[in-house]
Formats: structure tokens, C-alpha cells, sequence
């Protein structure tokens, strides 16, 4: 308490400066409109300012659950564009006969062919000959082993095995990973496989014939066959065509649509109808495999 009256005492003409001073610029800027305006448009530019840049830091640290909760939102979308593509295509395969069949088939409730789930990769390789990457979610939250995988921008790989919380997944990027794909141009489809001379951005596609027209920038697609992944998710583009003597299918190199170096939130897809097809065609593969 003594320091502090010792100070005020040394610096009572300063101080008492500074009080006029404030009392001034109070009475001016109270009884003259100029001064005011000019005041408080200053004042609100300042804290504007600093209101904006303490918003810039609280929208950082929850960047993680806007994140997460847009990949919810787009797993919805995702479903509800698969739904519709479900009740088009079946609109065209229906007879309508009149103009009432055809409400009733655009209003009949239909279930969705593919259900999204949102996932954050927390581990991830892609440099080895087999690349896996986990995810944070697992079979408390339905998944299961055999699951399609895929990034916002296309295909990236199948679910491999799950605890209850985390999921692996074998990458796109893997010997042993094989993706029926096809060219969006014509609807050829061939074989989509990553080889281990390539690097982490770019794949062959594999049984396109010597007679099909392709050229480069050709778009390649899931071709549906393949029931983890629903028709049309992207894979990549064609970057080059090669056409080589002792071959009778072309060698495509595609880019990739996933940039595996950058992955961060996928989404696991499941295949609703996926049982009942499993358990219809099983024995058909067993027939064949007896036969060969």
C-alpha cells in the first residue's frame, strides 16, 4: 500500500493529467455529433476486429467436430442420391399403364440400396507393397469385414478387420486389390489393380479390348458388378494407353481420384441388399468351382 501511494504521489501531476485529458475527450465526443460518430464507428472497427479474430480461434479448435459432423451430413446425401438413382431405375423398368401407376411408383416408399457411415483415418501407409489404413470406427458402429470403403473424391479400399471401435482396411493401394471398374464412355468394364511399380496416384485397368476406343482423359467408374460399391463412384482418369504386340487387351494407367498421401475422412459403405445376393449367387460360384 505505501509503494503504491509513493507512486501515486510521484506521478500525481501525470496522473492527473491523464484524468483531465479522459474527461476532455469524453465532454467532446459527448456534446458534438461529429466526434461521437467518428468515436464509436472507430470503436465498433476495433472490436469488430477483435471479436473477429477470437471467432477465427474458437472455429479452429472445433474444426475436428465440424468435420465430422459435415461427413455425417454428406453420408445422408450420399444415400438419399443412391435412393434416387434406385427409384429411376426402377421407374424405367416398370410398365406404367397409366398416368395414376406412375404416382404411385414415384411415391412408394423404397429402401436404400447403400447406407454411408463417416469415418476418420487415423493411421495409414502407403509406401509398402500392401498398404492398409484404420479407421476410428468399428462394429459398435456396424461395420463388418468386407465393406467397400470410399473418399469423398472416389474408391478407396475394402474393410479388412474390425475390432469394436477400429476397422482396417485394405487400401486400393495393395497387391492383392482388385476393383471392377469401367470407361464412363462406352460402359466397357475391365479390372481396376495397383501395382506395386506404381506410385501412391496411379493404377492399370486391366481386360479393356484392342477394339475399344479409348483415349486419355477418359473417366473410369465402379461398374457396379461388384457389390461392395454402388455404380458410378469415381476411380480415376486415363492417363495413358498403350498398345502392345503380344497382348489382346490394352494397358491403361489410370490416376487416381484419391490422393492416398492426404486421406483423412472416408466413408464406409454397406451394401443393404447385400445377403440376399451373396445367397444366390454362392451356389452358382460353388457350381463353377465344381465344374473347373
Amino acid at each position: 500500500m505505501r509503494n503504491l501511494i509513493q507512486f501515486i504521489y510521484r506521478f500525481r501531476a501525470f496522473l492527473v493529467f491523464l484524468i483531465l485529458e479522459a474527461v476532455s475527450i469524453y465532454l467532446l465526443v459527448q456534446n458534438n455529433s461529429y466526434q461521437n460518430a467518428a468515436f464509436y464507428n472507430s470503436a465498433n472497427t476495433y472490436v469488430g476486429k477483435v471479436l473477429e479474430m477470437q471467432s477465427n480461434v474458437t472455429d479452429y479448435f472445433h474444426l475436428v467436430t465440424v468435420n465430422e459432423s459435415l461427413v455425417k451430413e454428406n453420408a445422408h446425401l450420399k444415400e438419399a442420391l443412391f435412393r434416387e438413382r434406385k427409384i429411376a431405375g426402377d421407374t424405367l423398368l416398370t410398365r406404367i399403364d397409366s398416368v395414376m401407376t406412375l404416382r404411385d411408383t414415384l411415391n412408394r416408399p423404397l429402401p436404400v440400396p447403400f447406407k454411408f457411415t463417416g469415418a476418420k483415418v487415423i493411421n495409414n501407409s502407403v509406401r509398402r507393397t500392401n498398404n492398409y489404413f484404420t479407421l476410428n470406427i468399428g462394429s459398435l458402429q456396424g461395420v463388418q469385414p468386407g465393406m467397400g470403403v470410399v473418399a469423398p473424391e472416389g474408391i478407396a479400399g475394402r474393410v479388412k478387420a474390425v475390432s469394436a471401435n477400429y476397422a482396417t482396411v485394405t487400401s486400393l493401394l495393395h497387391s492383392q486389390t482388385l476393383i471392377s471398374g469401367k470407361l464412363t464412355r462406352d460402359g466397357t468394364f475391365g479390372t481396376v489393380k495397383w501395382e506395386t511399380g506404381d506410385d501412391a496416384h496411379t493404377a492399370t485397368l486391366n481386360y479393356i479390348p484392342l477394339h475399344v476406343k479409348v483415349f486419355r482423359g477418359d473417366t473410369v467408374v465402379s461398374s457396379g458388378y461388384n457389390a461392395l460399391f454402388p455404380e458410378g463412384i469415381m476411380i480415376g482418369k486415363v492417363v495413358s494407353v498403350k498398345k502392345e504386340a503380344d497382348k489382346s487387351f490394352f494397358t491403361i494407367k489410370v490416376r487416381l481420384a484419391v490422393d492416398f498421401t492426404k486421406l483423412g475422412f472416408v466413408y464406409v459403405v454397406k451394401n443393404v441388399s447385400q445377403a440376399e445376393r451373396d445367397s444366390l449367387e454362392m451356389p452358382l460360384r460353388k457350381k463353377g468351382e465344381e465344374d473347373e
